[in-house]
């Protein structure tokens, strides 16, 4: 719902408070973590190599996806630095691996769950300071430096997909900054599809012969993704809720 037009500008109530915020002082030009790690790598020029004709996404068959497999989630651990096998209740988790059972036929499945980078993302409409924010190519993102770590947006995620970093955060790397006391989830590696590479998931799931996942431009007939949901029936999680994921599943 937006609020009534001040200036003859309607003005969202995140932007309201994301003004309100800068304007108490709270914020500041970058904060440092280490050597050439800063939380604003996420910042406003986050958008910088963002194409706007594009529309990143990924396409998980489930019958490809072996539950005793966890090279998805290990891929991300060590591309992204957060640590692997700890609490899951206190402990950063950008990945994980969800088991599902059919009620009533017994059916078994096993999938990865992330960030499901939606079009319309909940997470993005209850921020207060517009940390959580959705680039121009649906990858959606949060903005570290100006994470107050209310944690708005993971309750707002109908898909558990976010986390808060309870933990002190070591040995980061550049391409993925973490600050303890923000909220973190999967980039999809953009610091790699910014360069023309794919994320580190669908690498290792590929490295392993499953083959489960798809990655690429939804925007883009010609794109293997885009053919490959043309010709197969797949769902979005959660699709009456209306948020149109860029992350699908087939099989499931």
């Amino acid at each position: 719902m937006k609020l009534p037009a001040l200036n003859n500008e309607a003005v969202r109530p995140a932007e309201l408070n994301r003004r309100d915020f800068f304007k108490s002082g709270a914020a500041v030009a970058s904060v440092t973590l280490a050597p050439g790690v800063t939380l604003m790598a996420f910042g406003g020029e986050a958008n910088a190599n963002a194409d706007a004709g594009k529309r990143w996404g990924m396409l998980i068959d489930v019958n490809k996806c072996a539950s005793d497999c966890n090279a998805c989630v290990k891929a991300c651990s060590v591309e992204n630095g957060w640590k692997l096998g700890g609490n899951p209740d206190t402990d950063a988790q950008w990945i994980r691996k969800v088991d599902l059972t059919h009620k009533q036929t017994g059916r078994e499945a096993s999938l990865p769950m992330m960030c499901q980078h939606c079009e319309e993302p909940p997470c993005v409409d209850v921020c207060p300071t517009g940390a959580s924010f959705k680039r121009v190519d649906g990858i959606v993102l949060v903005d570290k430096h100006i994470c107050i770590g209310c944690r708005y947006c993971m309750m707002a995620c109908p898909f558990k997909a976010r986390s808060f970093v309870h933990e002190e955060v070591e040995g980061q790397e550049a391409h993925a900054p973490r600050g303890k006391g923000t909220v973190e989830s999967c980039t999809l590696c953009v610091h790699r599809v910014d360069k023309g590479g794919i994320p580190a998931c669908v690498e290792s799931c590929a490295t392993t012969g499953h083959g489960a996942m798809m990655f690429g431009d939804l925007n883009d007939p010609a794109s293997d993704i885009a053919i490959a949901l043309k010709n197969y029936a797949s769902i979005g999680l959660r699709d009456d809720l209306r948020l149109n994921p860029g992350v699908r599943y087939t099989n499931l």
